[in-house]
């Protein structure tokens, strides 16, 4: 590099970064408004270390185990997921569902691919894909000023393979996510005025020149790093694409809600009002439609970080140590206790969505949205039999009140029940399962996306 290239530097891009919307709805406010009365919604609601899948002929089993027992319509529901009896009607719950590619993943690696399906691998070169919530977002996000709302515990991206974030952009690289609730609802609600259309006219400068320098630079550079350079600029055009929204939007007025409810200093540590206020943020978004599409990571795979404070909400330490002590006395019944808590706030959630009227269309808020509560182990970090919740989108074409099973050899879930130990994830799978992307498919489809294909596999999910 010779004297007269700009260095350019990584911090300098990441300040050109500081505005995370993306492109506003061009039409007229009539075809905004009819874009409204065919409303969609999707939010993905993620927590780690799997659920509790004690054996058959374990005391604990009747009581404590996550999956249902019984069929289709006539399921049981044990105490872990009974808090979710009185929306029984709203509710499926799946099993037999997973993505192919990472079945033999430990679950402390898995997080990554959850919404993506991607070959993200236990070691080496890791390379992700686009993520389900990312995909709906190009779709609707052009209907609100927020394509897409990112939260976990954690915040920020994490690692590979230790995410920090369920959401994923197109060039499978990790969108950062938001876990304080003050931030958040800024973000929704608060009213920027001059101090935020100069902070985004700074960014528009520094970011032309940048791209100037990058041209200048790619005409001196070897093949290989024009190609890396070429991965940078993709990076840069999102940018470019969130700058733009970020200006279209700067003038239209923010909705108005009420907030004296919450208390958007609350931190992980008081974890039960934290979740809820999580839940709060993502439900006031959705009412003031600020956005169509959600997602929150209750906490990381790989162990370790805030998330483990969660199982205080029910009198319970180290959230993550939980499923390793399942075989200590009353082992089974702490997992399915923090369990339990995990459905109990999803379930307070969806009923707020179904008592709300949607605003500008026909139902209530829960009758246009998906809502999707799940994680990508089952027993001990075990990378198959994905636990699964989805709730609502009755307008959609969803039909609910249902315990689906799919694949074969493993209709009771007994696959590896009870194991304490990394036994399941090393061995080979003895049951067939069918890949979680169908079902990506089949939402896509029913959220107005025109594809059939999701992660290289083809069409929805029967029954579905």
């Amino acid at each position: 590099m010779t004297k007269r290239t700009p260095m350019i530097k990584r911090r300098n891009f990441l300040r050109c970064a500081g505005i995370g919307l993306a492109l506003p709805w061009m039409e007229t406010f009539a075809a905004r408004d009819e874009a409204r009365e065919k409303m969609a919604r999707f939010v993905s609601i993620y927590h780690p270390d799997g659920v509790g899948l004690p054996r058959r002929d374990d005391p604990a089993w009747e009581d404590w185990s996550w999956f249902p027992q019984g069929g289709e319509r006539d399921f049981r529901l044990s105490k872990v997921l009974d808090v979710l009896e009185p929306l029984r009607g709203d509710i499926t719950i799946y099993s037999g569902l997973s993505h192919p590619a990472v079945r033999k993943v430990i679950g402390h690696a898995n997080a990554d691919q959850y919404l993506t399906g991607a070959d993200t691998g236990s070691s080496g070169p890791y390379k992700n894909s686009v993520s389900l919530d990312q995909v709906i977002a190009a779709h609707v996000g052009r209907h609100t000023r927020h394509s897409s709302l990112v939260m976990s515990t954690n915040a920020g991206t994490g690692a590979p393979r230790a995410t920090h974030t369920s959401s994923f952009d197109h060039q499978g690289r990790p969108i950062p996510s938001l876990n304080r609730p003050k931030k958040i609802f800024d973000l929704l609600f608060v009213t920027q005025g001059r101090e935020t259309r100069d902070k985004l006219a700074r960014s528009k400068s520094a970011l032309d020149l940048l791209v100037g320098n990058v041209r200048s630079l790619n005409r001196k550079l070897s093949r290989h790093d024009r190609e890396t350079l070429e991965q940078y600029l993709d990076a840069v055009r999102d940018t470019e694409v969130k700058l733009l929204k970020a200006e279209q939007w700067i003038d239209a007025p923010l909705p108005k809600v009420d907030s004296s409810h919450l208390n958007l200093d609350v931190t992980v540590r008081d974890s039960r009002a934290y979740i809820q206020t999580i839940y709060e943020l993502t439900y006031l978004a959705f009412l003031s439609d600020s956005t169509r599409v959600a997602t929150y990571m209750m906490g990381r795979e790989n162990t370790g970080g805030p998330q483990d404070l969660l199982a205080r909400a029910v009198g319970l330490n180290n959230a993550h140590s939980l499923t390793h002590d399942v075989k200590k006395p009353n082992g089974w019944r702490n997992l399915g206790t923090y369990n339990r808590f995990q459905a109990e706030e999803f379930g307070r959630f969806i009923q707020k969505l179904k008592d709300t009227r949607e605003p500008n269309g026909s139902g209530s808020l829960l009758d246009n949205t998906f809502a999707m509560h799940g994680s990508a182990s089952s027993s001990f970090h075990l990378s198959r039999n994905y636990p699964i919740i989805s709730a609502g989108g009755k307008n959609l074409g969803f039909q609910n009140g249902r315990y689906l099973k799919f694949g074969k050899g493993n209709e009771d879930n007994q696959a590896h029940a009870g194991i304490a130990s990394d036994v399941g994830w090393r061995s080979d799978p003895e049951h067939q399962e069918l890949p979680l992307a169908h079902l990506f498919v089949t939402i896509l489809k029913r959220l107005g996306v025109e594809t059939d294909e999701f992660a290289g596999h083809q069409g929805g999910l029967a029954r579905v």
